[in-house]
């Protein structure tokens, strides 16, 4: 496990880099993808496909100030029925474009708070998927859970449509730290969800937590991750907090100076992978960890894993249609983001059209590149062979970067064979190895958080 320090011995400090969930990487997205663009490449899913849905929920019933995601705070339920009628709505659009050509393999809601729903609401959107998508017997469902949003009923309709892994989000359970995010949970609440989903026959429990949150010690968050591993869940994601108060405003509630160093981050991560891995998890690419016998753990040995806008995922469907406020879809021929704004998305719906804002079309490029960005940040290497395989004499341009990089003092890369790796102890700073071979990178405008 890496110590912090470089090959020398002296501590890196980490920079910013993206978090590679797509390439390129949605700061590069532009207009020039619309509504149009995404029918036609819809249109082209081929015959029999696997298809990955994801469900953006844009509304929470607290405003947690940690938060980047898009979403808003409501106290009231009528906005959330308002939406759920357009993304009825949405849903029957695109099941008329892809005409019962694919069939699901995987179904996410993540938000915001998809557990806002009503009981009602959450199975009404469950039958307007299923009438029109074809589902496979063995599909996933997965849930982004607030355990303070859930009752009885809630985790029954949740089991009713099929749910196989929920996700908790957890962040930390010291009580200074929950004040200073403006998120109250407790360890007992939280507990008592887990258990319900379990009693309910709810296959797998995944646990968020974060790590660089305000006031945050090594010792609260060493306390909270055995609190986690007490519930035995089957994975658990570490995340570093992404202080990002440009792009979220309310992050500017959160009181900059209580905020953890970067060496304090770090000594926190490593500290929290270790008594994690120390419980028999294995370790999943960058921040991810699961029990050897889940689907996560088994595509990481077998070299199948991939990485996607909900992060490390076994999901291997090439099709992804992204449904409600800001949802990204990925087709074979690129990417395409509905616009953020909950209201200009109704309108454009109910209208009876997509509400695509921007999106990318792939280069050759850009496959390559995202393949290599992919495998590094899943496997950690990349094989020179395959990519020349893959790509023909393209490769070449990528291949001869990774030499370059193989080269500097306390590389990021190394080669070993046919391979291409990133040192054990230079892990952590695997997005910064990635950002090498990303030809935007350097030429945009965009902020993105720590690396570590």
């Amino acid at each position: 496990m890496w110590d912090g320090t470089d090959m020398k011995g002296k501590p890196m400090r980490p920079d910013t880099a993206p978090r590679y969930t797509s390439y390129p990487t949605a700061p590069h997205f532009h207009a020039g993808i619309d509504a149009g663009t995404v029918s036609s490449w819809i249109s082209a899913i081929p015959e029999g496909d696997r298809l990955s849905l994801y469900i953006h929920v844009p509304y929470c019933d607290r405003l947690c100030w940690f938060c980047a995601c898009h979403t808003k705070q409501t106290n009231r339920y009528d906005p959330v029925a308002s939406f759920v009628k357009s993304l009825i709505a949405e849903i029957a659009i695109a099941g008329k474009l892809v005409g019962g050509r694919g069939e699901v393999a995987a179904l996410h809601f993540g938000g915001g708070s998809p557990t806002l729903l009503s009981p009602e609401d959450l199975t009404a959107i469950m039958n307007t998927l299923r009438g029109e998508f074809r589902f496979s017997a063995d599909a996933a469902i997965s849930v982004e859970i607030d355990p303070n949003d859930i009752t009885e009923e809630k985790l029954d309709a949740l089991a009713s449509i099929g749910l196989t892994r929920a996700s908790l989000g957890i962040q930390d359970f010291d009580e200074r730290v929950q004040k200073a995010i403006n998120r109250d949970q407790s360890f007992e609440d939280t507990k008592a969800v887990v258990n319900g989903l379990r009693a309910r026959g709810v296959p797998s429990v995944n646990l968020d937590v974060l790590y660089g949150l305000p006031h945050q010690t090594l010792e609260s968050v060493e306390a909270t991750i055995r609190k986690v591993l007490s519930l035995r869940p089957d994975r658990i994601a570490l995340f570093g907090y992404a202080h990002v108060p440009w792009f979220k405003k309310h992050q500017k509630m959160i009181d900059e100076a209580a905020l953890p160093n970067s060496e304090q981050r770090l000594a926190q991560s490593l500290a929290a992978a270790r008594i994690i891995a120390e419980e028999g998890y294995e370790v999943i690419g960058l921040d991810h960890f699961a029990l050897p016998q889940d689907s996560l753990a088994v595509a990481a040995r077998n070299g199948t894993l991939r990485r996607n806008f909900q992060g490390y995922t076994d999901d291997d469907c090439e099709t992804l249609i992204g449904l409600g406020p800001s949802s990204i879809s990925r087709f074979r021929q690129g990417y395409a983001q509905n616009v953020p704004a909950t209201a200009e998305y109704q309108r454009r719906v109910d209208a009876g059209t997509l509400a695509i804002a921007r999106g990318v079309a792939f280069t050759h490029d850009d496959v390559m590149r995202g393949w290599v960005i992919e495998r590094l940040m899943c496997d950690f290497r990349f094989s020179a062979s395959e990519a020349v395989e893959k790509f023909g004499v393209a490769a070449r341009a990528v291949l001869a970067e990774a030499a370059l990089v193989a080269q500097e003092d306390d590389p990021l890369l190394v080669r070993d064979g046919d391979f291409y790796i990133v040192p054990q102890m230079q892990r952590p700073l695997v997005r910064l190895a990635a950002a090498r071979f990303d030809r935007y990178f350097s030429t945009g405008a965009a902020r993105h958080s720590a690396a570590v």
